[in-house]
C-alpha cells in the first residue's frame, strides 16, 4: 500500500475525485455498518502509525473543537490560569457554559505545526480523525469534509476503495 504523504497531493486528489467520493459515500451507506467499521479500524491501525500527525497540525488549522467545563478546568490548572481568564482568551460559549468551543481557527495552541498543550489537549483533538469509533457510516459527511485536509482520512478512504473493489 503506497500512502499519499503531502497535503498538496491530497488537496489536489480531493478536487479530482469529488464525484468519485460522492459516489463512494453513497456506496458506503449501502454496506453493512459492522463490516465497514471493522475495515476502517483495520486500516486506521495500519495507516495512522505511518503518518506523523504532530508534524502536520492541519487538523488544528481546520477543526472547530467542542470543549467541556472539565477540560477548561484542567487546562486552566495546567496553564496556571483561572478558568475565567482562560475562557475569556480562548473559549466561546453558546449562551451557556455547556456549549463551548475554541474561539479561533486555527487553534490558539498550534505553534510551528505542533500543539503546545498536546498532553492536555481536548477530547475532540484526541479523537480526531475518529476512525477508531463505531458507526463510521454515520460520520461520512464529516469524514469526507476532512478528506482533503487529513492525510490519515485520505489514505484510509483510498485504501477502502481498493479493498472494497470500488470503481466508479
Amino acid at each position: 500500500m503506497k500512502l499519499t504523504t503531502t497535503l498538496k497531493e491530497i488537496a489536489l486528489a480531493a478536487e479530482e475525485k469529488e464525484a468519485e467520493n460522492l459516489a463512494f459515500r453513497s456506496f458506503l451507506q449501502s454496506q453493512m455498518s459492522d463490516e465497514i467499521d471493522e475495515l476502517v479500524r483495520e486500516l486506521d491501525t495500519l495507516i495512522t502509525p505511518q503518518i506523523d500527525c504532530t508534524s502536520c497540525g492541519n487538523c488544528c488549522r481546520n477543526l472547530m473543537i467542542n470543549v467541556t467545563e472539565e477540560e477548561v478546568n484542567a487546562l486552566a490548572t495546567h496553564l496556571n490560569s483561572s478558568c475565567t481568564k482562560l475562557k475569556e482568551k480562548y473559549i466561546e460559549t453558546g449562551g451557556s457554559d455547556d456549549m463551548m468551543v475554541i474561539n479561533t481557527i486555527p487553534c490558539h495552541f498550534l505553534h510551528d505545526c505542533r500543539c503546545t498543550i498536546y498532553e492536555h489537549r481536548f477530547a475532540g483533538c484526541r479523537e480526531f480523525p475518529a476512525l477508531h469509533l463505531p458507526k463510521f457510516n454515520k460520520r461520512l459527511f464529516t469524514t469526507f469534509t476532512h478528506y482533503s485536509t487529513c492525510l490519515i482520512i485520505h489514505n484510509v478512504v483510498e485504501e477502502m476503495k481498493n479493498r472494497l473493489s470500488f470503481h466508479q
